[in-house]
């Protein structure tokens, strides 16, 4: 007979463990208004109304009216599910066209969709690093979760790099045979830190070492480069790499991932990947409103644009009041730091409470011990007095939980505007 009271202790005090360490998460009710979003409610009775600062629905896609009525017209085409696998019935048209659209935005032969962009990564890493007899992979060790977990489920050798260090990657890779199979991966935009990778001189190492290229690009799809393509695309070499990743749950406003890369190389995912093969597809709804933001985001400037101008002026707002925005930075993501889990949480609380200000605290294990942050992201859909009330109750905020301001040189003053 199974002691069920030894399992249950024990998972107990796992969770014990995990509240006792800092790293317990809680869920916070948003409600997001459609129409006035960045704002939102809080709970269910639409009493409390918050302004959302730490939404990865970067530029407010999510919202757009033609997206909406695309999957309106979907549903009442369709219905509501897709029916199975891509191989069961679950392949509808709109992944024809919505494909062949993200192909054609990476300059790519094919593309290949998966419900998320977890699994996307997942599902396409596992893959690739067992097809190759005595596979060795090279990885950021900033690198994504998904990615790690992509690494993690194969025997195979594995090789971590220091974040974004060239020089460290090249000394990894001259290590080995040039004839083994190698791949490299890593992202262009890391998310906690909003910092860039060394793209070029990265994918001119996996070239000169026989290795193949596999980047992330999640967090500057629909942002970056020319008709938001990416990092890649803006340094003119998305062609050089082999695998590009993406995901439609951040800028595309949805959900889903994608890879694009050759024919070949998406046919043998498509036909060996088990997290593709046996997993439900995406709705036709949902698909239908990824196509519908893809297009859109490929020839309207305005929405990055936007993005981009209001993210710089809360960057200067910050600056000018001292507040640490981390250096490394040179996004649209802004990590401000706090350096302590407990102050970081209460810090939150205060500002949903007090503010009407929802961010969310970012504690260890998602960054380091001792760099526990607010990753704010300014969207189109933000006012600028609703930015100019940020960087306000941040600095109160900062004040009253004794959090560290930049300490400045009255050289360093005195350039500020």
């Amino acid at each position: 007979m199974i002691n069920s009271l030894k399992y249950s202790n024990f998972i107990e005090s796992r969770i014990s463990d995990l509240k006792a360490s800092g790293q317990y998460r809680t869920f916070q009710t948003i409600n997001r208004i459609k129409g006035s979003y960045p704002e939102a409610y809080t709970g269910d009775d639409d009493q409390k109304k918050v302004v959302v600062w730490c939404s990865n629905d970067y530029l407010n896609m999510s919202q757009n009216p033609q997206v909406i009525e695309s999957m309106h017209q979907a549903i009442e085409q369709y219905g509501a599910g897709s029916g199975g696998s891509r191989n069961i019935g679950g392949t509808h048209s709109y992944f024809e066209k919505l494909e062949n659209a993200i192909a054609d935005w990476h300059g790519k032969e094919a593309a290949l969709v998966f419900p998320t962009g977890y699994s996307s990564n997942d599902a396409t890493i596992q893959c690739l690093l067992r097809l190759f007899d005595d596979c060795v992979v090279f990885s950021d060790a900033s690198n994504h979760a998904s990615i790690i977990n992509g690494i993690r489920s194969t025997v195979i050798e594995r090789k971590i790099f220091r974040h974004n260090d060239v020089k460290d990657l090249e000394r990894l890779l001259s290590e080995q045979p040039v004839d083994r199979p190698k791949i490299v991966i890593f992202e262009s935009v890391y998310s906690m830190d909003g910092d860039i990778a060394p793209v070029k001189e990265i994918v001119a190492l996996s070239k000169k070492y026989n290795a193949l290229t596999y980047i992330d690009e999640v967090h500057a799809i629909g942002m970056y480069g020319p008709n938001g393509a990416g990092i890649a695309a803006g340094l003119g070499i998305a062609d050089q790499i082999d695998i590009i990743q993406g995901t439609m749950a951040k800028a595309i406003g949805v959900i889903g991932g994608y890879i694009t890369a050759s024919a070949l190389i998406i046919d043998a995912i498509r036909s060996f990947a088990s997290g593709f093969i046996f997993t439900t597809s995406l709705p036709p709804a949902i698909t239908a409103a990824c196509y519908t933001s893809i297009q859109h985001l490929k020839s309207s400037n305005a929405e990055r644009d936007e993005l981009h101008k209001k993210t710089a002026l809360l960057r200067k707002l910050l600056l000018k009041k001292n507040i640490p925005v981390m250096p490394i930075s040179t996004t649209h993501i802004l990590p401000v730091l706090i350096g302590s889990a407990d102050k970081c949480k209460k810090s939150a609380r205060y500002l949903l409470e007090k503010k009407g200000i929802y961010l969310q605290p970012i504690n260890f294990p998602s960054v380091p011990v001792g760099t526990e942050r607010f990753r704010v992201n300014v969207t189109p859909g933000h006012s600028e007095a609703q930015i100019y009330a940020l960087a306000d109750a941040l600095e109160e905020v900062f004040r009253i939980m004794d959090v560290p301001f930049i300490q400045k040189s009255p050289q360093e003053l005195n350039t500020v505007a």
